[in-house]
């Protein structure tokens, strides 16, 4: 599940690069989802490095559009992962073309 606030990003188109913890998992499809709402992607690029590595003066506004600087986006972040140094990130470009759909997929058995 997304926050609001970064599920209107990813909607709106504002925000093109998503941080997921971790290391870099198979596939090439990103899911955004907030409570039925689930916007579907194809991921263009994937990079495995430190969130600090990630931040920069020249795409911290794709990764949290509503910060005024590099500081800010670094708060932000801080608050929901308390840290941007340590763990390997995987950072996620999607397309442009997300798919939307307003129910959750149910899995149908053979």
């Amino acid at each position: 599940m997304v926050k609001k606030e970064v599920f209107g990003w990813i909607l709106t188109e504002q925000k093109n690069i998503e941080l997921r913890r971790g290391g870099t998992r198979q596939g090439d499809k990103a899911v955004f989802q907030r409570g039925r709402n689930i916007l579907r992607g194809i991921i263009v690029k994937k990079e495995e490095c430190s969130k600090a590595d990630v931040l920069r003066q020249n795409n911290y506004k794709n990764i949290i559009p509503s910060a005024n600087n590099l500081e800010d986006a670094i708060t932000y972040l801080k608050g929901l992962y308390r840290t941007v140094e340590g763990r390997p990130t995987t950072l996620l470009k999607p397309s442009h073309r997300l798919f939307k759909s307003n129910q959750k997929e149910s899995r149908q058995t053979p």
